[in-house]
């Protein structure tokens, strides 16, 4: 949808709040843990991994060195934009308190700066990526028909005469057709999108499934439980096709899993057979590369 925003301006982080001010400076407070709530439908995930293992240890230490950012909340306390990971580690390191930057944003500036201080991080799962690619570009979409904020800075590149995706794209340096397909993912059931999370269902099946309807998807996973099978590519995309036709029905879907699936051809070429058509002191790299040669002349000759 080009035209739906391709008048939109991205206010920069200077914009949103200011340059980073110095713990003295007042903009810093002290925010008690029971007062920072969790961003609403928060994407990114909160695990007690190693990482946050290592992160525990070093609050225990030196404190929150970065701190978050939050917005009041109206019914009291305050909404974490930035800083959920912060604020469990000081919890679990014993903390009461954490230092915090509170602003006044609107809900479309907070999901914005919330998805870009994350999105870059290392080891993000599929389904992370997946909702905060989607709530960035509802919010690219719903910001597309507002003024901008006087002369606010632009992120990265000039974005006029973009489509939403386009944007969200270059700003998670994905390519639009990938963030796409990783939106496709929240359409799945919580179930399989959890198997992908798991690497139990891989992404590019999964992105075919997400065409089915909930229900659809709902009795596959019974199937796929009873069968202890997984959809492959191709299957992912006859289940789809059926989905659409509307002719997806527990027997097709069974059928399709069952299916023998082929075994890729092999050719084995014997040493010994080889060895009479090169000089001895030829290696088997060096063979490699004459028989490819001769295959690539012949299949010019052939075409």
């Amino acid at each position: 949808m080009k035209s739906s925003a391709k008048n939109i301006e991205m206010t920069s982080f200077d914009d949103l709040f200011g340059t980073p001010p110095s713990a003295g400076s007042g903009n810093i407070q002290e925010i008690a843990l029971d007062s920072l709530f969790p961003f609403k439908n928060h994407p990114f995930k909160v695990l007690d991994d190693q990482t946050m293992e290592d992160m525990v240890e070093s609050v225990r230490e030196h404190g929150v060195l970065v701190p978050g950012i939050a917005r009041p909340r109206a019914e009291g306390g305050y909404e974490l934009i930035a800083g959920h990971r912060r604020r469990h580690a000081s919890e679990l390191a014993g903390k009461t308190v954490m230092p915090v930057i509170i602003r006044e944003l609107d809900d479309d500036e907070a999901i914005l700066f919330m998805v870009d201080s994350n999105i870059q991080r290392e080891n993000l799962l599929p389904s992370e990526k997946a909702w905060a690619y989607k709530m960035k570009l509802d919010a690219i979409r719903r910001r597309a028909g507002r003024p901008g904020k006087g002369n606010s800075g632009q992120v990265g590149q000039n974005l006029k005469g973009k489509a939403s995706v386009e944007i969200v794209a270059e700003n998670a340096g994905e390519s639009y057709k990938q963030v796409q397909r990783f939106i496709r993912l929240t359409e799945l059931h919580p179930r399989l999108l959890q198997m992908v999370d798991d690497k139990k269902v891989p992404f590019n099946p999964a992105v075919e499934l997400s065409y089915l309807t909930l229900a659809e998807q709902e009795v596959l996973l019974g199937v796929m439980e009873e069968l202890s099978a997984v959809p492959s590519l191709e299957q992912a995309k006859r289940l789809k096709k059926y989905s659409q036709e509307g002719k997806l029905g527990v027997d097709v879907m069974d059928a399709i899993l069952t299916e023998e699936r082929p075994v890729p051809a092999q050719v084995t070429l014997k040493n010994d057979r080889l060895k009479k058509y090169f000089p001895k002191n030829y290696t088997p790299k060096q063979m490699e590369e004459v028989i490819f040669s001769l295959l690539e002349t012949w299949k010019t000759e052939h075409e």
